[in-house]
């Protein structure tokens, strides 16, 4: 599994629970870039996403992330584990 794939996945994701078509999300997004990315979305993000890959965050991992690529790196080093 490579960036690419899980970026485009985590989109997918991203998609599916905003119900926003047209997201394009890149390394660099944050909640700032995405309409609706609130605190309460980002929780159903973050479960949606431990769903998906079958993985678990930490706290201090979740609060830690700057980005959508932070999040990105986060879960490759999960999955090579």
């Amino acid at each position: 599994m490579d960036d690419k794939q899980i970026l485009d996945e985590i989109n997918e994701i991203f998609i599916d629970i905003l119900d926003i078509d047209d997201i394009a999300l890149q390394r660099e997004t944050t909640a700032d870039d995405v309409e609706d990315w609130d605190s309460l979305v980002h929780m159903q993000l973050i479960l949606a996403i431990e769903k998906h890959f079958e993985i678990k965050f930490i706290s201090s991992e979740i609060m830690k992330f700057k980005n959508v690529g932070e999040m990105c790196d986060s879960i490759m080093e999960k999955k090579r584990a």
